[in-house]
């Protein structure tokens, strides 16, 4: 599928955001006082910005509220409800922790809401058949794991990071794996299994649309592996140099800075590399 930076920005920011909130409200990370402040505000800020992205993905962004009508049948409208509890029994444990009032009542609540609002991003696309790539288990799992590694640097946890950036990154590189091996080269022969020469008797449209740009979109295998690379050395490899520095003022900054950099490269090609059935048509 064609990569679309909206969403992109929108999967990772998101993520990372709940991920922090969650922890803050445990109380994992900073609660009270300015460092409490500073997490509260890091959490829905990321949150808030990734959520906003995803809203210039829709045709009608006017009509995004139409999105909480279908929770019984649509990922995307439970994720809205989610997201919307989420950041409202956050609010409420950020504004009793950072006064100083008993909040951990509410702080199970909100880390639960916060795991579930991830998953439902993440089923959004792990739903789709028509996606081999994404039809699987490991779509959700990776999205907590990415989204529970950034939580955890910016929450300022060393060794609990580094040990997440191991796990996520073996994870990771099992997942492209198995994916290439569900997907696999696929053709309309293949497909049909008519045998040689196969071609559509008439095309499918004379003219580009909404299918041509979202559905259609093929990444080289050459840029492929490389992309691949970048996105190992700088989601996990980085990281783990900047955790293996002793005690120093940017060491976690840095670590959390290039971790969601190299995210943003992982999840492009998320999207890129999703073969959509609709494709064969096109070939």
């Amino acid at each position: 599928m064609h990569p679309a930076p909206s969403l992109i920005f929108f999967t990772t920011l998101s993520g990372a955001g709940f991920a922090l909130l969650a922890l803050a409200c445990l109380g994992i990370a900073p609660s009270t006082g300015w460092g409490g402040l500073l997490e509260f505000a890091l959490a829905f800020g990321l949150a808030l910005s990734g959520l906003a992205a995803s809203t210039l993905h829709l045709g009608r962004p006017e009509r995004a509220l139409k999105a909480f009508r279908e929770w019984r049948s649509s990922w995307l409208s439970r994720e809205a409800w989610l997201a919307f509890g989420t950041l409202g029994l956050g609010g409420l444990t950020a504004i009793l922790s950072l006064t100083g009032l008993p909040a951990l009542f509410l702080g199970l609540p909100t880390a639960l809401l916060a795991i579930a609002t991830i998953t439902a991003t993440a089923m959004i696309y792990a739903q789709l058949k028509t996606v081999p790539r994404w039809h699987h288990w490991s779509t959700p799992a990776l999205f907590l794991a990415h989204a529970a590694t950034a939580g955890t640097l910016l929450a300022g946890h060393r060794l609990p990071a580094a040990i997440l950036l191991v796990l996520t990154a073996a994870a990771q590189f099992a997942a492209w794996k198995a994916g290439d091996a569900r997907t696999g080269p696929t053709t309309r022969e293949s497909a049909t299994g008519l045998g040689p020469k196969v071609r559509p008797f008439e095309a499918p449209h004379t003219g580009e649309s909404y299918l041509t740009r979202e559905m259609v979109f093929v990444v080289g295998r050459k840029h492929r592996l490389r992309l691949r690379s970048i996105g190992l050395a700088a989601a996990y490899l980085a990281p783990l140099a900047f955790l293996a520095i002793p005690p120093a003022p940017l060491a976690l900054p840095l670590a959390a800075l290039t971790h969601l950099g190299g995210t943003l490269v992982i999840r492009w090609l998320f999207f890129a590399e999703a073969e959509h059935t609709l494709a064969l048509y096109y070939r």
